[in-house]
């Protein structure tokens, strides 16, 4: 059995382990084996950001060595990470000449190369994309899939263009493909600009996307960096306009990591076990004969043929003809968050009528078989998908509070998110930061539907004109 949902953390670690998402065995602190059926969970959510990226994006592969010559090239860039880079000092009893870097993350890996790829302007806009694995030496609380020293299923995108305007369309463009991403799998956002004191190393600005976790924290799943011609100085990226000149190409990179699968387990999941949707399921329906004595064989001819009735229409289908008990079965597939049970006993076999349910609602009812069709079971799964996506938004907005006074926000740090309004003074920032002991997330891009509150204000620490921002807890 879990723990309650209501106390996280531990709930968190323990359906990790149980619906067999990640290993946590692995001698290496911070680093985690897949389980086959976490693999797969994680094939098919990458497969919807694949199948989004590949729309305007080529899929590449970059090493994951990079020389220390690279890596230190872009000063506040390495400066980012300099406290988490692994290095590479010998092969084998060698010592190396040039030190190698585990890959933190690839502007330094990819760029040398965006100079030798791009020449003129017919080369631009240059877009592409790999899913690769990241080393950071984290020192603070690991947590599988949230954060960890590999982080293996990165995702990050990088693209250059000929000026920072069509750099920014790109930027407007990733936003709202991650958007398409997120709504897929029904995690509600906030998408949010983040401060001066917390952008990316290198970047003009960062957007980023946040989710609010059932403790209070917001947990960082998406990021999306206008770069404007920084790294293309660094590095020497020009390319030759129509009029013959030579000008900086500008960039943008954007970033999701197997946190959208940490989101989709703790946003979803319940007391009992997974809850994910129906697309993304490794398990999308369970059949479950319910045997009696005598009646095994007429049960088990129904079941085996709803079962290849639903196989063929490409549903990914189990049988569970175990001899455990029905108890044990529905606890098992609720564990692993399986959409769609079916039922079948001795009646409904010779009724030829079902018993459905669904993980999310936990209600019977009872069908003819014929109505197991394609596109109801498809209908059925829209349905569920657009209940999962109206209770975790409610559930989200439940943990955001708008505030103008410091000492009600502290308080609340810790239960969600505090909504305020700030000017654009740093040392403003910092006083909210130091106040609240908690960062400013940044000012929020868009406003969720049902926040009644203006987009400016009085700033919460000086009073001058502020824009409405968000402060949190975070992960």
């Amino acid at each position: 059995m879990l723990p309650p949902k209501s106390n996280f953390s531990e709930w968190y670690h323990e359906i990790i382990q149980h619906a067999q998402i990640m290993d946590i065995r692995y001698p290496v602190k911070g680093l985690y084996v897949w389980f086959p059926f976490g693999f797969k969970l994680r094939k098919l959510v990458y497969g919807k950001l694949r199948e989004i990226m590949d729309r305007e994006h080529d899929e590449v592969y970059f090493p994951a060595l990079i020389p220390e010559t690279e890596l230190g090239k872009e000063g506040q860039h390495i400066k980012g990470f300099e406290d988490e880079v692994y290095w590479i000092t010998h092969g084998g009893i060698d010592e190396l000449d040039v030190k190698l870097a585990l890959r933190p993350t690839s502007e330094t890996a990819m760029y040398p190369m965006f100079r030798l790829w791009i020449r003129s302007h017919a080369d631009l806009p240059l877009k592409v994309y790999q899913v690769v694995n990241v080393f950071r030496y984290e020192t603070k609380h690991t947590r599988p899939l949230i954060r960890l020293r590999e982080i293996t299923s990165f995702k990050e995108a990088h693209t250059a263009h000929r000026n920072y305007e069509e750099a920014e369309e790109n930027v407007k463009k990733a936003i709202n493909s991650y958007k398409e991403f997120y709504d897929a799998l029904a995690i509600p956002y906030f998408v949010i600009k983040r401060p001066e004191w917390d952008k990316f190393p290198g970047a003009d600005y960062t957007i980023a996307f946040d989710t609010i976790m059932p403790d209070g924290r917001t947990l960082q799943i998406g990021t999306v960096h206008h770069l404007a011609d920084n790294f293309a100085k660094t590095f020497d990226i020009k390319y030759e306009t129509p009029e013959g000149d030579h000008a900086y190409i500008h960039q943008t990179c954007y970033g999701i990591s197997e946190r959208c699968i940490a989101s989709l387990i703790s946003i979803h999941g319940d007391d009992v076990g997974l809850i994910l949707p129906f697309e993304y399921a490794p398990h999308q329906i369970v059949v479950i004969p319910i045997l009696y004595k005598g009646k095994e064989e007429l049960v088990m001819n129904v079941a085996n043929q709803v079962y290849d009735r639903l196989r063929g229409m490409g549903f990914r289908v189990v049988m569970d003809d175990s001899d455990d008990r029905p108890g044990a079965k529905y606890y098992r597939w609720e564990l692993f968050g399986v959409p769609l049970r079916i039922e079948i006993g001795p009646r409904e076999a010779e009724s030829k009528e079902a018993v459905v349910s669904f993980r999310d609602e936990k209600v019977k009812k009872k069908i003819p078989i014929e109505e197991l069709t394609e596109d109801n079971i498809k209908t059925w799964a829209e349905e569920m998908h657009a209940r999962l996506r109206e209770k975790a938004y409610r559930e989200m907005m439940e943990k955001v509070r708008y505030f103008d006074d410091l000492d009600s926000m502290a308080e609340w740090m810790g239960k969600g998110v505090a909504l305020f309004h700030l000017c654009e003074s740093i040392e403003c920032g910092e006083e909210v930061e130091e106040r609240v002991k908690a960062g400013v997330l940044g000012q929020l891009v868009e406003i969720p539907e049902g926040i009644d509150v203006s987009e400016k204000g009085q700033c919460v620490v000086c009073g001058r004109e502020g824009k409405l921002n968000a402060v949190a807890k975070s992960y």
